[in-house]
């Protein structure tokens, strides 16, 4: 995918491999709005809004250096999707979401978004992150000590419920530096400290280790692909066992396969 860096834009050539529906609607991110035609992202105290055009689209920002990076667009998705291709399962899948881009995300906000997901629906996780903007960050995602002077109370009444004891706990147990340190750990090893976490699961600890940490062979496993795995390979309960049954399948390449398969299992429920 070809692209282009002007005064406060991204010019991105084709449409292949870049669609920010798929982007967006996959499960991976929360905060970001749909303006008619356009979507507009807000991650951290960023601000870009993407604009559809006849050869592709345009990535309108003050900071196009943060997006290039977010988007992940440095990365060769033709390349991945080819060799995803070769496995018939993913065939569809791909054909459906062919516009998905993993992002690059901070590494705080993907452990705050995630804890609120658990258990949770889309547009209620939308509300209540947009609250946490709102009443905290005054517009933008609060910051670490930020959240940390906040009480349970507060938690439960921007709507995070049984999460709020979570969030509470977790801001006491971790901070942002070490969880820039554990950066440098093998997966297996942030994986076991990230469960450690208050309110982080099996399913919320790989979508952190893939969407904040980029790790590539995670392979969060929710409803979507357990369903999903009963339905192509023989019958398992066992999550934990699933996922190791498909990280070994995909190995790097997991992250991708599983929101490739999440958008079309999700899409077509």
């Amino acid at each position: 995918m070809k692209y282009t860096k002007q005064n406060q834009k991204i010019i991105i050539e084709g449409k292949e491999d870049f669609n920010p529906k798929h982007i967006l609607e996959c499960g991976q991110v929360f905060c970001y709005d749909k303006e008619n035609d356009d979507y507009i992202v807000f991650p951290q105290d960023q601000y870009a809004k993407i604009v559809e055009n006849e050869n592709g689209y345009i990535i309108q920002t003050q900071n196009p250096d943060y997006f290039i990076k977010y988007f992940d667009l440095a990365t060769d998705y033709t390349f991945i999707k080819k060799q995803l291709n070769e496995i018939k399962l993913l065939n569809k899948p791909i054909e459906f979401g062919y516009g998905i881009r993993i992002l690059k995300q901070n590494l705080f906000e993907t452990l705050i978004s995630f804890i609120i997901s658990a258990n949770n629906n889309i547009k209620r996780i939308q509300l209540i992150l947009g609250r946490l903007r709102k009443e905290v960050g005054k517009g933008v995602f609060p910051t670490y000590k930020q959240l940390l002077a906040c009480d349970e109370e507060f938690f439960k009444k921007i709507g995070a419920g049984y999460r709020a004891n979570y969030l509470y706990r977790v801001l006491r147990q971790i901070d942002v530096t070490t969880l820039e340190k554990w950066g440098t750990l093998d997966t297996f090893t942030l994986r076991k400290n990230l469960l450690s976490l208050c309110g982080v699961g099996p399913k919320v600890a790989d979508c952190i280790l893939l969407f904040g940490y980029g790790r590539g062979e995670s392979f969060p496993v929710d409803t979507w692909i357990h369903q999903m795995y009963n339905k192509y390979y023989p019958l398992l309960d066992n999550r934990n066992q699933i996922r190791e049954n498909l990280v070994k399948q995909f190995g790097g390449l997991s992250g991708y396969a599983q929101q490739y398969l999440f958008y079309f299992q999700r899409s077509f429920k």
